[in-house]
């Protein structure tokens, strides 16, 4: 590994000055006279590998290993003792507390210059790998994400409307996460999850999604089920990402004043992904065209969401999707059915 900084820490400048010239050569080392600078220069520039002694006064080596592998920063950088300490249980407190390897000294330039290269080569393909991983783990996420999404979909279609909805009402529903001031990996869930919300109407008859006029009581039960196919289809499983999915799937027709369905659940009692949901649901299928409707206006979409504020919407919510108005007129233009 060319140009690789190596670390060289140890009290004795004889010492530091016999590893420069072994090393100097190759690698561009950098130098520490006890423990406390070797830590700071480590989380400061974080070397490729660090040549450690043990036998330093104040912080000896072995604290120092100790810290390093106990920061984030400087857990990854793999540590060589160099020390006259030379017993077995000398080498195995050094391993335990996580060193790659152990040279005795005094050193010996072509064992030196030998281990380094090893454990340079060996970190540089842990690297790679890991970064290899990172690259198809992002793959697979963004593949789930689309199946999701894609399904969201489906299910639009099947009910006469165009897949934009789901796209629309994800972005709804993520401004307003934000606009509560919900960490970003919150956010990032609500919006990948929100277009699973209607997943269950898969399992509707076409008879009665795509019934011209009013549904009787007993289609509208029917209809009603579709919450409950929904959480059964995405079904339960650890992942946050399906946890959520199925929460919004079961809760986003829950009302703020328990007259909502399936459960008849009321205010907080309705998870806070589902009452999202539901205002970003009502506010894009409101303000759009479909075969049996106008679109509505902003102004009157509104004006029905303040009326419900209390009874079907949370009051709160409803106050601050008023504040992201705007941005969600403009995700709407740049997603309209035209």
């Amino acid at each position: 590994m060319d140009n690789a900084t190596v670390l060289v820490v140890d009290d004795t400048p004889e010492n530091i000055d016999i590893l420069v010239g072994i090393l100097g050569s190759e690698y561009k080392v950098k130098v520490a006279i006890d423990g406390p600078k070797a830590l700071a220069l480590a989380a400061k520039s974080s070397p490729d590998i660090i040549l450690l002694d043990v036998m330093m006064p104040g912080m000896n080596g072995y604290e120092v290993c100790k810290r390093l592998k106990q920061d984030p920063l400087t857990c990854h950088i793999p540590v060589i003792f160099v020390t006259a300490l030379s017993e077995v249980s000398d080498e195995t407190q050094g391993f335990e507390l996580g060193a790659v390897d152990y040279i005795t000294k005094p050193v010996s330039a072509p064992v030196v210059k030998a281990r380094v290269r090893t454990h340079l080569a060996l970190y540089d393909q842990k690297r790679l790998l890991e970064q290899e991983v990172k690259a198809r783990t992002k793959e697979l996420e963004e593949t789930r994400f689309e199946i999701i999404r894609r399904l969201g979909r489906a299910a639009e279609y099947k009910d006469n409307e165009t897949g934009l909805h789901v796209i629309r009402m994800s972005h709804y529903a993520r401004l307003l996460a934000q606009q509560l001031g919900m960490p970003d990996t919150y956010c990032e869930l609500l919006y990948n999850a929100a277009p699973m919300h209607d997943i269950g109407k898969i399992g509707t008859p076409d008879s009665i999604l795509k019934k011209p006029g009013k549904l009787d009581d007993e289609e509208w039960l029917e209809m009603q089920r579709h919450a409950e196919i929904g959480a059964e289809i995405i079904g339960e499983h650890n992942d946050p990402l399906l946890e959520m999915a199925r929460r919004i799937a079961l809760s986003h027709h829950e009302k703020w004043d328990g007259s909502g369905y399936p459960k008849g659940l009321s205010g907080e009692d309705i998870p806070i992904e589902g009452r999202i949901v539901a205002i970003a649901d009502v506010f894009d299928a409101l303000t759009s065209i479909r075969p049996y409707k106008k679109a509505w206006t902003i102004e009157e979409t509104m004006a029905l969401i303040e009326s419900e504020a209390g009874k079907h919407f949370d009051p709160a919510l409803v106050e601050q999707f008023k504040l992201i108005l705007d941005e969600a007129i403009k995700v709407r233009d740049a997603h309209n059915e035209t």
